[in-house]
């Protein structure tokens, strides 16, 4: 049976600062990011099994996605936890805000890391994660393929 790929988009808000850097992006703001997940298998060729023909159920893929990410990120603000943003972050948290303290610099491209790895973890043997690709702006996006990462 062939090889397909599927691709499922999804969209959230999210602001953040990145600390240290040299340009406007050091200040809080926020993005409408959108993120393809791509996966690739096999369609399930048991024609007992309700999945039959699926490489995996877009709701399954849905799930997983708003899970690890959407849910968390979604009107959240990222700050690296090493940021001197730490006291804002706190207060933001003290008012109620949803906010993130992450390992990383919270650019796209380590976000899109961080998605790879919280997305891979949940995904059903049978299949693989191929791909993502993390819209930042209309004309801005960082992509992680499986094949440039072993």
């Amino acid at each position: 049976m062939s090889t397909i790929r599927i691709t499922k988009q999804f969209s959230f808000e999210t602001g953040h600062a990145l600390y240290g850097y040299d340009g406007k992006c050091r200040n809080v703001h926020g993005h409408s990011y959108k993120l393809s997940v791509t996966v690739i298998g096999t369609p399930i060729a048991d024609t007992s099994n309700v999945k039959y023909g699926m490489v995996i159920d877009f709701g399954d893929l849905k799930k997983i996605v708003k899970e690890e990410v959407v849910d968390k990120f979604d009107h959240a603000t990222v700050f690296n936890k090493n940021t001197p943003h730490i006291e804002l972050a706190r207060e933001l948290e003290n008012r109620g805000h949803n906010v993130i303290l992450a390992d990383y610099q919270p650019t796209s491209e380590n976000m899109v890391i961080d998605f790879a790895e919280k997305i891979k973890s949940r995904l059903p043997d049978t299949i693989s994660l191929y791909s993502l690709r993390l819209q930042e702006t209309e004309t801005s996006y960082a992509e992680w393929f499986a094949s440039d990462n072993g």
